[in-house]
């Protein structure tokens, strides 16, 4: 159960339709955290440490992120994020 992390461009991001997702955001702290569905995420804003059992990833700014379902995990919010979400 890995994490995904990939570069999206303009065209992608457009034909997603990305922009139109709602938007999270969260400050600097530390959470648990558990997908009971998939959820894709573009970040606007912000750095993160995501440590699952088997590794440890860093997101940030213009980062198209899938946390795949049934994923457990710890968040570590080092810069305050903004982010495009969607689940299912």
């Amino acid at each position: 159960m890995k994490i995904q992390i990939q570069k999206l461009n303009e065209e992608q991001i457009d034909n997603m339709g990305i922009r139109n997702w709602p938007i999270w955001t969260k400050e600097s702290s530390i959470f648990d955290w558990y997908y009971d569905e998939q959820e894709q995420c573009f970040f606007l804003e912000g750095r993160v440490r995501v440590k699952t059992e088997t590794e440890t990833v860093e997101i940030a700014k213009g980062d198209f992120v899938t946390f795949p379902k049934g994923l457990k995990c710890v968040w570590e919010i080092i810069e305050p994020v903004r982010k495009h979400y969607r689940f299912g």
